[in-house]
């Protein structure tokens, strides 16, 4: 087992995914970072994207996060993410229909703090559908 790496992928609700991998990747706050067994230490924040695990399996596990922490020991890697969706889970016409409320937000937003938060969730929205076109591509 000396080429796998334990992940943890756990949202405030639940834990999203936990078990044995190759290879990591995700959205580092300065771009995407790749992480192998081994890995020096690091803590950083991660922005909205997907996290794709190659399981040790060889399966391929894709979980979209809206932001929070990475932290990378040489055995484990955890991501605390402020939410977390299974690839599987994720809806297209649900988060597309969330994008038009946003956006309608954002035209109707009077102050700055109620436009940076409308804009914080749109940069969600749009990774979040990111994800989910990258994920449709592999089926």
């Amino acid at each position: 087992m000396a080429n796998t790496i334990h992940v943890d992928v756990v949202s405030a609700e639940e834990s999203i995914f936990s078990g044995e991998a190759t290879f990591v990747v995700l959205p580092g706050e300065a771009g995407e970072l790749g992480i192998y067994p081994r890995h020096t230490p690091l803590i950083t924040r991660i922005r909205p994207g997907a996290v794709r695990i190659q399981s040790a399996d060889g399966a391929e596990e894709l979980v979209f996060v809206a932001g929070g922490i990475l932290e990378v020991q040489p055995k484990v890697v955890t991501v605390l993410a402020d939410t977390a969706i299974r690839g599987a889970d994720l809806d297209e016409a649900r988060a597309n229909e969330a994008l038009r409320r946003a956006e309608e937000a954002r035209r109707s937003a009077k102050d700055k703090q109620e436009v940076a938060t409308v804009e914080a969730e749109l940069s969600t929205l749009a990774a979040q559908l990111a994800a989910i076109r990258k994920l449709r591509q592999r089926k």
